[in-house]
């Protein structure tokens, strides 16, 4: 018996990188897999490619209306949940110099608070046993330049790990975060920097991880099935970095 077969699981951002990757990895095994993203055309060709039992909603994480009525559709098909990853996330780097407050409110809404409001709306949906897995960044522990506003905001999410694991296991609901490194994914593209600096970033960065690679998605989306598994019954609270040894060696 696959791992989770007869679950549901809701993947939000699941219509491309990371997101995509654990969604494609919980419909191997078994799960019924709820993908959302903003952008139609994308979640559309991801819920193709997940299978006619995959349900892709448009969903916008910075938008707290919005999560009222994710909700509210899921109750009404009555839906509960077994596992939620949430990963939709933006990432802009600046200078210290030169953020503004946009760029800051941006982060923030659908980093941070749109993540802790996505949880508390969709937490009545909650079977007894659910995992959520929150989606991190060494960036919270790293000193990078440019990465101020958003690493603050991955920091802020592995804080939520832990004070929400505590006001959530009494209703049976495990809170972990997983903590990527640099990992090849379409967000790279989406930083807010010219090519050149993009490109120059992308190699310094490299040779600051022991392995002297990017990580994949496939291998993040690993660890959040791990974390949502029955296997992983006894961790709460946890950050889980997967970062080729960049922030521990």
């Amino acid at each position: 018996m696959k791992r989770f077969e007869n679950k549901t699981v809701l993947v939000t951002g699941g219509n491309s990188g990371i997101g995509l990757a654990t969604a494609t990895q919980f419909a191997n095994e078994g799960a019924r897999v709820i993908i959302t993203g903003r952008d139609l055309a994308t979640l559309e060709e991801a819920r193709e490619q997940l299978g006619s039992d995959a349900i892709a909603l448009q969903y916008d994480q910075g938008n707290i209306s919005d999560a009222k009525q994710l909700a509210t559709e899921l109750k009404a098909q009555g839906i509960h949940i077994d596992a939620l990853f949430i990963n939709a996330g933006v990432a802009k780097f600046a200078p210290f110099s030169d953020v503004d407050q946009a760029l800051w409110d941006n982060t923030f809404d659908v980093n941070v608070k749109g993540a802790y409001f996505t949880i508390q709306a969709l937490t009545p949906l909650f079977n007894r046993g659910a995992a959520v897995v929150l989606n991190g960044s060494i960036n919270a522990h790293i000193g990078m330049p440019t990465s101020s506003v958003y690493a603050a905001s991955k920091a802020a999410l592995i804080s939520l790990a832990k004070t929400l694991s505590s006001e959530l296991v009494g209703v049976g609901v495990r809170v972990n975060v997983v903590s990527p490194g640099p990992v090849a994914t379409p967000l790279y593209g989406r930083l807010g920097l010219p090519e050149a600096q993009l490109s120059a970033m992308a190699a310094g960065i490299q040779q600051q991880i022991p392995l002297k690679r990017f990580g994949t998605p496939d291998e993040v989306a690993g660890a959040v099935l791990y974390l949502s598994s029955p296997e992983a019954a006894f961790v709460v609270g946890t950050e889980l970095i997967i970062d080729g040894g960049m922030s521990q060696l």
